[in-house]
């Protein structure tokens, strides 16, 4: 029997968008005629899988439909959600629905992932996919590159069967902690998890009866309309919100891990964002967008729907002007050199890997007072991005009127 891959796409990823009110989800975010929701439904064409099945709500089900479109998926199904209700809810009623057999093995992905070396990740659940039963789980662990506070961790020991048991979850540790945690070869816990059909049931059975009960309604009462799943609303809304973590994870201890040695990203902040442009900047470089100053140069990478992507080049002892913005916020990734930063009333020398945020309004420089040039990766977001919304302050080129 193929694997069923079920996509969880109701995640909102306002971490991006400070203080907007309009912000778009990061899985539909147009990055270079890409999304990540995009690419995981590129993930699910291994021959592997089945048919995908969509857990979303009604106000992402347009862009949901655009994205399978665009990727010529015709075969599938969407569970709609009537109301938010967390990760538990929506895996448990996505797997109820009649067109998956209850000893099918599910691949629960998420929709805001950029994954590569996707051939050896399809490998290794191909070869767990025996260890499966009634009752265990499997989930991803990603080989961390830095000790990052942005994602929760587990450590892990062998059992019988050369199987990785999950003895301890660490929830975004501080980076002191999170470098122990690496040193006892701590993974990365990515979100994602493997298992049949039958050990969702039985788990919610034994320990969220109250979830399982409304979600089985739920999905009783559901209306099948083209495809999609309406799930009865006064049914789901009686459904604990909680997460998957918490509610199943926890309470397990039958808690099993493929650990991957793969590039890996949620993209979930603009750093992550700004290494991923930086990593494959050779793509987006267009001799057109080069822009000279006498400072340096820097190159519009992409341009995207309230957000610019740039590449700053200071060249040794040059200085940008003391400036502000009105319309809006950056993020700065130094990618080379040691530049120091003025933001407000403190200075700074930053190293490469550092991430630094300048909030609307703020007063700030970049100079680069070291023998080689320096680089910087620039996310500008708000909702004016031109060169117009610069007040300058200072400027040794002479450039305030």
């Amino acid at each position: 029997m193929k694997i069923r891959p079920v996509i969880l796409c109701g995640g909102a990823g306002t971490r991006l968008w400070l203080n907007s009110k309009n912000y778009q989800a990061k899985q539909f975010i147009d990055f270079g005629k890409w999304t990540l929701f995009g690419k995981t439904l590129e993930r699910t064409k291994s021959s592997i899988y089945d048919t995908p099945i969509i857990s979303t709500n009604k106000k992402y089900l347009k862009e949901v439909k655009k994205n399978l479109k665009t990727n010529k998926i015709k075969k599938y199904k969407i569970v709609l959600e009537p109301v938010k209700r967390n990760t538990a809810p929506a895996i448990l009623s996505t797997a109820l629905i009649k067109d998956i057999p209850n000893d099918q093995p599910l691949m629960f992905f998420t929709a805001d992932h950029l994954i590569e070396k996707m051939s050896e990740f399809n490998k290794e659940i191909n070869k767990n996919k025996s260890n499966l039963t009634d009752q265990n789980i499997f989930i991803f662990g990603i080989k961390p590159t830095s000790p990052s506070n942005e994602y929760g961790y587990f450590v892990t020991k062998k059992i019988k069967g050369n199987i990785n048991k999950v003895t301890k979850f660490i929830e975004k540790p501080k980076e002191a902690k999170a470098k122990q945690i690496i040193k006892q070869n701590g993974y990365w816990n990515s979100g994602m998890f493997f298992l049949s059909k039958e050990s969702i049931i039985n788990n919610f059975k034994k320990n969220q009866p109250i979830i399982y009960r409304n979600c089985v309604n739920a999905v009783k009462k559901a209306k099948l309309k083209s495809n999609i799943y309406y799930l009865n609303k006064a049914s789901f809304i009686k459904a604990t919100a909680k997460s998957f973590d918490y509610a199943i994870l926890e309470k397990n201890k039958q808690i099993n891990a493929i650990k991957l040695d793969i590039p890996w990203s949620d993209l979930g902040s603009w750093k992550e964002i700004l290494k991923m442009y930086d990593k494959n900047k050779n793509k987006y470089i267009n001799k057109k967008n080069v822009f000279y100053r006498p400072w340096g140069k820097y190159t519009n990478l992409f341009e995207g729907k309230k957000f610019l992507i740039k590449e700053l080049f200071v060249k040794p002892k040059g200085i940008l002007s003391l400036q502000k913005h009105h319309h809006r916020a950056e993020h700065w990734l130094v990618t080379q050199g040691n530049p120091k930063i003025t933001l407000n009333k403190n200075s700074f020398i930053k190293k490469p890997n550092d991430h630094i945020f300048i909030p609307l309004q703020s007063i700030h420089r970049i100079q680069n007072p070291g023998k080689k040039p320096a680089k910087i990766m620039e996310a500008q977001v708000g909702s004016i991005l031109k060169e117009t919304d610069i007040v300058r302050y200072q400027d040794v080129y002479s450039r305030i009127k």
